[in-house]
């Protein structure tokens, strides 16, 4: 549940926001991300009307609220303010009319005054809302990013999640959370994680506990948020599984909607994770630029196997 005070509290001073009546209604719940100008419902077409979303009064509409019969600015406004609005937000610092205020105080309705034009207004707070109320959700693992490549490890406890991503990290790569990921999902196509606030640039590794990442490789080594490009299972390894040698299956993970490419790593003595690893976002990135080494190789075996059997033919 998102609050107008929880609004006001997170980016009430980069909107510039003074709270001028309706104090009582901070506890108003903002059930869409969404904010308009009221526009055509001030002339008393109220038909197609959303009343959950935040009023933004700009310059034309106060203007054109001074220039009505004081009776008929109550009306106008009385019938916007019985519909549900969460809040409402003069902008350029104008002085909302006193029919404004009054009512916002009477119906518990936010108002605020806010520095910036409306415009720019509205479209800073429709971002903000959008990002507000973005599906989120959080996941076991350590998220690092490799050659540009956002990598989620996971795998189970004590595989060695944490251990993997201190040696990419010690190799110059970035981490950005371990051990729990949020992750949200923006404008509705690809997934951004981050770590808590509390655990920021923090691991714990077994045997030595918890040590502060940017504290001993510098503050190059840490970020706050990375899009999710690839996640990567670490598994002990099963001499009776089948692992894929060629490349050619290409996984997919399901997260919040989005599929994200999987790829199940054994591990083993011997093993070099971390340079595994690293090859494995390199791979990404080759696969992104258009090369595929597994189905250039798959190309060049048919094609060989294609021209052997035309000589036999002969």
């Amino acid at each position: 549940m998102y609050l107008v005070e929880n609004l006001f509290d997170s980016h009430g001073e980069r909107l510039g926001l003074e709270l001028v009546a309706g104090r009582g209604g901070m506890g108003r719940q903002i059930k869409v991300p969404e904010a308009h100008r009221p526009g055509l419902s001030l002339s008393g077409y109220l038909k197609s009307h959303a009343g959950k979303r935040i009023l933004i009064f700009g310059k034309v509409e106060i203007e054109y609220l001074y220039d009505l019969d004081p009776q008929v600015r109550i009306d106008r406004l009385k019938a916007l303010l019985e519909t549900d609005v969460p809040a409402v937000i003069v902008a350029r610092r104008y002085l909302p009319p006193k029919e404004l205020q009054k009512l916002c105080e009477k119906y518990k309705i936010p108002l605020f005054r806010a520095k910036l034009t409306t415009m720019n207004l509205l479209s800073k707070l429709t971002l903000l809302l959008t990002e507000e109320f973005a599906s989120s959700v959080s996941l076991h693992g350590t998220l690092v990013e490799v050659f540009g490549v956002g990598v989620l490890i996971q795998g189970d406890s004590s595989v060695g999640k944490s251990e993997a991503a201190l040696g990419l990290i010690e190799r110059g790569h970035r981490l950005i959370s371990d051990d729990v990921v949020k992750v949200k999902k923006r404008e509705g196509t690809y997934l951004e994680g981050s770590g808590a606030e509390l655990t920021r640039h923090h691991m714990e590794i077994r045997g030595i506990g918890i040590i502060n990442v940017a504290n001993l490789y510098g503050a190059v080594c840490v970020r706050d948020h990375k899009s999710i490009d690839l996640v990567v299972k670490l598994e002990a390894w099963d001499d009776h599984n089948f692992y894929d040698r060629v490349g050619l299956d290409e996984n997919a993970y399901d997260i919040l909607g989005v599929k994200i490419p999987n790829h199940i790593l054994p591990v083993k003595p011997g093993r070099d994770v971390v340079l595994l690893l690293e090859t494995i976002a390199l791979n990404h990135r080759l696969k992104a630029m258009g090369y595929n080494s597994a189905k250039e190789f798959n190309s060049k075996l048919l094609a060989l196997i294609s021209t052997k059997k035309r000589n036999k033919a002969k």
